[in-house]
């Protein structure tokens, strides 16, 4: 990473959010500091992120894009644990290691390190996480601070540092799992527990 994209990176929020297009900070701030994206497509930093932006790199400071979000109250995940599976996809998902649990057990968002990015909500089967404003009426840098942002860049170079699992994902992202059929045999069992599990929730859901 070059030195101004390194510079451009400490004036990100650090959210990991990738709503600005790009798969994390780091690739965005490197994009920035080779003039190949523009400053104004961070929600997280809002109109003062474009504003740190355009003060580094000299550049004027447009509004933000709002085809890549508006800026608002920072966000926090919470997991309803009466309907959580277990599944472990949203530990995955979530790029701050935020989300503590097992497998076939209940996970709980440590609020502490939450980033409101939102990357856990579209991975989960029975949409047991949603998100709640954590910031009041504060939004953008107002409703982060610097040594969120650092904690959080630190927390997601560790989780990308990390080996990957070799355990295989009980079920295909953003995909309902299929039936196998009453008669069938299931291949893996976890995915047979996962299809088990959103059958369960169906049934919840369905009006009385």
């Amino acid at each position: 990473m070059s030195a101004l994209a390194q510079r451009v990176l400490a004036e990100l929020p650090q959210t990991q959010c990738t709503r600005c297009g790009y798969p994390d900070c780091a690739a965005y701030a490197q994009a920035i500091a080779d003039e190949q994206a523009p400053i104004n497509r961070c929600p997280p930093g809002g109109a003062e992120g474009v504003e740190r932006l355009a003060q580094l790199t000299g550049r004027a400071a447009p509004p933000l894009d709002l085809t890549y979000g508006a800026e608002g109250p920072r966000q926090m995940a919470f997991i309803d644990e009466d309907w959580c599976i277990g599944c472990t996809l949203c530990l995955k998902a979530c790029p701050v290691d935020a989300i503590i649990g097992s497998n076939k057990a209940m996970h709980t968002v440590l609020e502490a390190h939450c980033t409101g990015c939102e990357l856990c909500i579209p991975v989960c089967p029975v949409d047991c996480i949603h998100l709640e404003p954590a910031s009041g009426s504060l939004t953008g840098w107002a409703a982060w601070s610097q040594g969120q942002a650092m904690a959080a860049r630190a927390r997601y170079a560790r989780h990308v540092a990390r080996p990957p699992s070799d355990a295989p994902s009980p079920a295909p992202l953003h995909e309902e799992v299929p039936s196998a059929g009453p008669n069938a045999t299931p291949a893996d069992p976890r995915r047979a527990m996962v299809e088990a599990a959103l059958a369960r929730a169906r049934a919840r859901r369905a009006p009385s």
